[in-house]
């Protein structure tokens, strides 16, 4: 097993320069010959991307996997045992329903978790606590008592803990962010980072639970009275093969997730964040969508306005920063600019076209800080931030008003009726405790 040494990365004190753009030259090859070891956590749609990206990389072995549906346990065996067959390797995977049997585990070096957010932090959590370093899926939680407790977590453990915000690796995002951070555009007034509407009310109708799929697990500290819908955990077929059609829906419904809010906010108002060098802080106010605008509208201490607003007509999900000598505006699919020297030098290759989520420089990224015990390129204090961002929008859309936050000591100002402040944690259901 790969033996934890002390963390000398990044501390929770030393948040300053993370504002920088961190180099991601060490995915050019592999740190050191040690081999890697992962579980992964929650193997649906997500995690199947993922594991394309990370079974792919030298010097790194899947050993085993967990999730509460039991044929989605039986793909995951399928795909990887043919993996290494298909190499020559003789590979031992097994699968778990329970996360606690696969972190019991000493063989296993770090895991992957892609799961529901309302189970991100319990689950990171235990890794933490078990030796194990994570790769936590985005938003990194649910809540924003959650992600503190994680943060204090994670620094306790020494846990090399990095978020799949892998717009961070990117390197069009990476090259507007540098040229917003350098002043190449000005002094920068407003943002737009268009993310898509917050969460309804679930309502969807109650359907059979599959035989196969352990449902109170799945819901976990939620409240027990949630029923079970296809479209929360959709399903796949074995024989024929046949994955998902569609990405969980849990997603969409305030009960269980964040909207779009927190879906795509925890890339898009990262982008922001990071450009701002905000990371490790954030807006000391937050507006909602009908208080007096039609987009969840942040308030910076220094003035500047982030809106949830769409930049152009195609409403494509990205961000635009606009400065006071000049504009860019970048997203997965273009890059656009107010003058041409603000463009990103082209690619020497393409490369081969492969899902956005299943690129491997963020993932390299990831095992390389395993390797050399440092903070990866998006490490938990920065996951916090960010998806403390969309909590936020989402709080003053639930409660309907202008809420005020110091992003210095994460607490509600003149919160006198305490709603706010009640909306950072939920009670879980008994037995679970964070």
């Amino acid at each position: 097993m790969f033996s934890r040494r002390r963390f000398i990365g990044t501390t929770a004190t030393g948040l300053v320069g993370m504002a920088m753009i961190p180099s991601l030259s060490s995915c050019s090859k592999p740190v050191t010959d040690k081999e890697i070891t992962l579980g992964f956590i929650g193997l649906g749609r997500q995690a199947m991307y993922l594991l394309n990206g990370f079974m792919h990389l030298e010097g790194v072995k899947v050993l085993a996997g967990c999730d509460v549906y039991g044929r989605k346990r039986t793909r995951f065996e399928n795909r990887v045992n043919k993996y290494y067959e298909d190499k020559g390797q003789k590979v031992e995977v097994k699968s778990y329903e329970r996360y606690a049997d696969l972190l019991a585990r000493q063989d296993i070096d770090a895991v992957v978790i892609a799961i529901p957010d309302h189970w991100h932090a319990l689950v990171a959590i235990a890794a933490c606590e078990a030796g194990k370093d994570v790769y936590l899926e985005k938003p990194m939680t649910f809540t924003i008592r959650e992600g503190q407790k994680l943060v204090e977590t994670v620094r306790r453990n020494n846990t090399i803990l990095g978020i799949g915000s892998q717009q961070r690796s990117d390197p069009n995002f990476r090259h507007a962010v540098q040229l917003v951070q350098n002043g190449s555009i000005g002094t920068i007034e407003t943002v737009n980072a268009y993310v898509g509407a917050p969460p309804v009310p679930y309502n969807l109708p109650e359907e059979e639970i599959p035989a196969d799929l352990n449902w109170d697990l799945w819901l976990g500290p939620l409240p027990g009275d949630i029923h079970y819908n296809k479209e929360l955990d959709p399903p796949i077929s074995l024989d024929p093969p046949k994955d998902e059609e569609f990405w969980g829906g849990w997603r969409w419904y305030k009960e269980m997730g964040g909207g779009f809010t927190t879906d795509w906010g925890a890339h898009m108002f990262d982008i922001a964040q990071w450009g701002l060098k905000m990371d490790g802080s954030g807006p000391v106010e937050a507006s909602p969508i009908g208080d007096g605008t039609e987009f969840m509208t942040f308030t910076y201490q220094n003035g500047i306005i982030l809106t949830s607003e769409p930049f152009n007509e195609q409403l494509t999900k990205g961000v635009k920063f606009h400065g006071d000598a000049g504009w860019i505006e970048v997203s997965r699919e273009h890059y656009l600019a107010s003058d041409d020297s603000l463009l990103p030098p082209k690619p020497e290759s393409e490369g081969e076209e492969v899902p956005y989520e299943t690129k491997s420089a963020h993932h390299q990224n990831f095992i390389d800080a395993v390797r050399k015990r440092v903070d990866p390129v998006v490490p938990v204090e920065i996951g916090h931030s960010s998806c403390t961002v969309c909590t936020l929008g989402n709080i003053a859309c639930d409660l309907g008003r202008t809420i005020h936050w110091d992003p210095a000591t994460q607490t509600f100002v003149d919160d006198v009726d305490g709603a706010a402040t009640a909306h950072m944690q939920y009670t879980y259901r008994e037995p679970y405790k964070l």
